[in-house]
């Protein structure tokens, strides 16, 4: 009987181990918010190609809620890679914007552009140096380019054509992931531990903003962008 109750104690302690571990190994999450004080900026105001484009179209470069919440932005969980990274992103030109106007692609990854615009656009991409990437005519609807965009950095698309184009591709094989209308991100599959997360915006900044990970659990955060 001593030697059964032994036995039984050995495996309910491996058991309990084994759970631990189980619970070590799961990831978590974060779920966070971007605010800001920061308002939206006034309407662009169209000069040309009013037919297509409007009188006037909004100004994304700082999307803001009546209640503080920033959209467009990236958070990057930095020194974490992502497990499948995107390897493919789009740059429509849908009536006189670039659709989406902020994104993230895997490193050595490709950019296609097309149009549902009747007018002559230009899909003009430029590293944070300066240097272009390429510049793309794109005369027609329907009409669809793809191109290489190489090495992890921060590219700005713009359309020679209509000067306010503006978009944006956050190149990383890091986790990341882009601010919603409403200002939140939620990433996943977190191992545990602390980290540093990164926030890049076009127009706003903020330093970055250290975070510890629980297994199996979410953790919350609210990060101001001025």
């Amino acid at each position: 009987m001593q030697r059964s109750a032994v036995w039984m104690a050995v495996v309910a302690a491996g058991f309990v181990l084994a759970l631990a571990s189980s619970a070590e190994a799961q990831g978590g999450s974060i779920q966070g918010v971007i605010t800001t004080r920061a308002r939206s900026l006034p309407p662009i105001r169209v000069t040309f190609d009013q037919k297509v484009c409007g009188a006037e179209l909004p100004d994304q470069s700082i999307l803001v809620t009546p209640g503080g919440r920033l959209a467009n932005a990236v958070v990057t969980l930095m020194g974490v890679k992502a497990a499948a990274p995107p390897r493919e992103v789009s740059a429509m030109n849908d009536g006189c914007a670039f659709v989406p106007r902020v994104q993230v692609v895997g490193t050595n990854g490709t950019l296609k552009t097309s149009s549902k615009d009747p007018v002559l656009h230009t899909t003009v991409v430029q590293q944070a140096d300066g240097r272009q990437l390429f510049n793309l005519a794109v005369p027609i609807p329907g009409i669809e380019i793809a191109k290489p965009l190489g090495a992890a950095g921060v590219l700005r698309v713009g359309c020679s054509t209509h000067q306010w184009m503006r978009g944006w591709i956050v190149v990383t094989d890091e986790m990341s992931a882009v601010t919603g209308v409403d200002g939140t991100f939620t990433l996943t599959d977190v191992p545990p531990g602390t980290y540093e997360l990164r926030i890049w915006h076009e127009a706003l900044r903020a330093a970055p903003v250290k975070v510890t990970v629980a297994p199996g659990k979410p953790t919350q955060v609210t990060i101001e962008m001025k």
